[in-house]
C-alpha cells in the first residue's frame, strides 16, 4: 500500500468488518507447512489483525506497510519484533525469509510479474510464499463503483491504479518454475448485518477497492457517486427479512514452497 497522506488508509473503516476480512488469512495460513529457520514477514500487514496467528510460529515477525495509520494500529498488537514502513513496491528482505505472507494487499501492488519472482528470492531454502489476493473486480459489488464514476465524471479517474490480479493461470505459469505451487478460489459467502448508515456491501466496499475511486474526487461528488451506487446496489444484493445481505466475495490463494 502506496498513498499520499491525505489518502491514507482508515483503520477504522477497514476493520468494520475485521472478522471477515480475518478468515481468508487464517485459511491461508492453515495451509501453510512446516518452515526452515528465518523471519516471518507480514507483507501488507495493516492494522495487525493476522499478527497474533503469525506470532503462534513462534519466529521473529516483521511487518511491512506503506499506511502510517495502519502501522499505528499493528504496533498496538504488541506482537511484532520489528514494524517497517515502507512502499511494498521497493520493499527488500534483509536477509532471508522463513514465510512472506501477505492476505489482501499485493493487488494494490502493480506488475506481478516482476513481483512476485523478486518475493521468491528473499526466501530461504525451504521457505514459502503465502499469497491471498481478493478475486471480486468483475462482481456488481465492484463493476457498479466503475460504472458509475465513469458515467457520471468521465475522465476523472485512472483505473490502471485499482487493484491488480493476474488470472490464475498466469500466476501458476509464473511461478511454477519457481517450486512447489499450491493455488485455489475460495468464494466466501458473507452474511453483513445491516448498517444505519446504507447499504451493508456499500460499506464492506468503501473502505477497500471503493477508496480510490472516491479519494480521486471532490467531497460533493463522492456523495453524488455513493447516492448512485445505493440506489441500484440493492438490485444485486438484496436485503432479507432481518434487513442481513448475504454477500459472496471471491478470494485467490496460492502458496509456493521454494
Amino acid at each position: 500500500m502506496s498513498q499520499a497522506s491525505d489518502q491514507d488508509w482508515n483503520p477504522g473503516t477497514y476493520d468494520r468488518f475485521r472478522g471477515l476480512r480475518l478468515r481468508p488469512a487464517l485459511d491461508l495460513l492453515r495451509a501453510v507447512g512446516p518452515l526452515p529457520e528465518g523471519d516471518i514477514i507480514d507483507l501488507g500487514c495493516g492494522t495487525g489483525s493476522v499478527g497474533p496467528a503469525l506470532g503462534q510460529l513462534r519466529r521473529r515477525l516483521i511487518g511491512v506497510d506503506a499506511s502510517p495509520a495502519m502501522m499505528e494500529h499493528a504496533a498496538r498488537t504488541g506482537v511484532y519484533d520489528e514494524l517497517l514502513q515502507e512502499d511494498l513496491t521497493v520493499w527488500q528482505a534483509t536477509r532471508p525469509a522463513a514465510l512472506i505472507f501477505s492476505n489482501a494487499s499485493l493487488h494494490w501492488v502493480p506488475d506481478h510479474q516482476t513481483l512476485f519472482p523478486r518475493l521468491v528470492q528473499m526466501l530461504a531454502p525451504g521457505g514459502v510464499l503465502a499469497i491471498q489476493l481478493p478475486h471480486q473486480n468483475n462482481a456488481p459489488s465492484h463493476r457498479l463503483w466503475v460504472k458509475l464514476v465513469d458515467e457520471l465524471f468521465p475522465g476523472r479517474v485512472d483505473h490502471s491504479h485499482g487493484p491488480n490480479v493476474l488470472l490464475a493461470a498466469e500466476y501458476h505459469r509464473m511461478l511454477s518454475a519457481m517450486g512447489q505451487v499450491t493455488l485455489w478460489d475460495t468464494e466466501y459467502y458473507q452474511e453483513l448485518a445491516p448498517d444505519g448508515e446504507g447499504h451493508p456491501v456499500r460499506r464492506f466496499v468503501e473502505a477497500t477497492f471503493a477508496r480510490p475511486i472516491l479519494n480521486a474526487l471532490e467531497p460533493d461528488e463522492r456523495l453524488r457517486l455513493i447516492a448512485a451506487y445505493e440506489a441500484v446496489i440493492g438490485k444485486a444484493y438484496p436485503k432479507g427479512p432481518r434487513g442481513t445481505v448475504l454477500f459472496p466475495f471471491r478470494r485467490m490463494f496460492f502458496t509456493l514452497s521454494v
